[in-house]
């Protein structure tokens, strides 16, 4: 695997797309290819994820080396200390920044708040209708999840229409053939670019940055953005 920082008490990747962060009954049928068990085998040493990112979500995902590192991490996630920046592309003309508040359930129905900030870098208009318009719309954004619920960003965009292209749990599979047909670009757009946040042992800021992968960087002609404005 990829490793984006490590010292010695701390290791990030850049998870692959497709690769679960360990085993788990959703998907039962998966026996291989986990991000614990990989970077374990790598480092040869026990490896504890500090937190999770979905499956088909690419990016930066941060292991504790030992249990204490790893609550004293997880901590600073629950009290939402650690800023994480994802990149998405998503259906229709987005505002130039919002805010999306708005509580998700859980599967056990209990309800959870949870909050999203995006910020919209820029708008793409292809030449193909998936609608009642001769064309369609999408909206390359930088999104600044709050809170960290499951599916939050999927979510949270979904309830706003501006579904997540490549997204077929909630998102807009017309759209999702159509855009992957134009682009030659496929999987789930939304990619775990960055965390920023302050080492437990000595306080210093620590800044850990996921290179966009190829299913981003072949459409970012669409929007006129250059690599090196991430």
């Amino acid at each position: 695997m990829n490793i984006l920082y490590q010292d010695t008490e701390i290791v990030a990747v850049d998870k692959l797309s497709g690769m679960l962060v360990h085993r788990t009954s959703i998907a039962s049928d998966v026996t291989e290819n986990f991000a614990v068990q990989e970077l374990r085998d790598q480092l040869g040493q026990k490896v504890n994820p500090v937190h999770r990112i979905d499956r088909p979500t690419s990016g930066v995902l941060l292991f504790g080396l030992n249990s204490e590192i790893t609550s004293l991490l997880k901590k600073q996630f629950d009290e939402h200390l650690i800023r994480k920046t994802y990149i998405a592309i998503v259906r229709g003309f987005c505002e130039k920044s919002a805010v999306i508040d708005h509580p998700l359930k859980k599967e056990n129905g209990n309800i959870q708040e949870a909050v999203t900030r995006y910020e919209t870098l820029g708008h793409a208009e292809l030449p193909y209708s998936t609608s009642k318009f001769p064309t369609s719309r999408y909206s390359l954004v930088k999104v600044f999840p709050e809170t960290g619920r499951m599916h939050q960003i999927r979510r949270h965009f979904a309830k706003e229409r501006n579904y997540l292209l490549g997204d077929t749990t909630h998102g807009d599979l017309k759209q999702n053939k159509a855009f992957s047909d134009y682009t030659s670009s496929e999987g789930l757009m939304l990619h775990a670019l960055s965390l920023e946040f302050k080492h437990p042992r000595n306080n210093e800021q620590i800044s850990i940055k996921a290179d966009l992968p190829e299913r981003f960087l072949t459409c970012l002609k669409y929007f006129d953005i250059q690599e090196a404005e991430f």
